[in-house]
């Protein structure tokens, strides 16, 4: 799958199953719930808090796919196509970061 496909795929599943999409505020809101999501687990299990009994079986990856869905969500409904968004913060990143990292003592 390539973002495209995916961009599609959301809108698709937002036309036969979601109605329309939440406004840009509200998926703003869910997105923010969703990283949230994503930070305990890492917090919890990467970190150095201890993990919840309720929290053993949390899916990182499953969490993750619900920042990507809304993140989608919110470029369909704001018309930005994400592949050439995220191509040109590529070539940004790799123009600004290349020497900078190398050069950068504390990843030695």
């Amino acid at each position: 799958m390539n973002i495209e496909n995916a961009q599609k795929q959301v809108d698709d599943w937002i036309k036969a199953h979601g109605v329309r999409y939440f406004n840009e505020l509200t998926n703003m809101a869910q997105l923010t719930e969703e990283v949230g999501e994503v930070a305990r687990i890492i917090a919890r299990r990467y970190g150095e808090q201890s993990e919840k009994a309720s929290d053993k079986n949390k899916d990182l990856g499953e969490e993750l796919a619900d920042v990507l869905f809304v993140v989608l969500c919110l470029a369909n409904q704001t018309g930005i196509d994400l592949k050439d968004a995220f191509e040109k913060k590529l070539d940004i990143k790799t123009q600004r970061d290349h020497d900078r990292h190398h050069n950068n003592q504390k990843l030695k």
